[in-house]
């Protein structure tokens, strides 16, 4: 899809949303499951759709690389024990 906007979209798709935050749609998924990610919007009748600026805020929480990474994640989903 050849996007004409001049400007990114406030609104996306989970395709969308899982390129915009540089994952696959299935680790997008997992993400939103475990709530490293947020949940999405219900746009009108049956189209779900992520939030661009709540996706740049979870981004922005996310652990530096030195400060956990991958375990600290997973600790804070509750995945693995601290």
């Amino acid at each position: 899809m050849n996007d004409a906007f001049a400007y990114p979209p406030r609104l996306l798709s989970k395709d969308e949303a899982a390129r915009y935050i540089s994952v696959s749609s299935k680790q997008f998924d997992r993400l939103v499951d475990d709530g490293i990610m947020p949940k999405p919007k219900r746009l009108g009748v049956g189209r779900i759709v992520w939030d661009r600026v709540a996706l740049d805020i979870a981004a922005g929480d996310l652990p530096e690389r030195d400060r956990g990474g991958l375990r600290a994640l997973l600790e804070q989903s509750g995945r693995v024990s601290k």
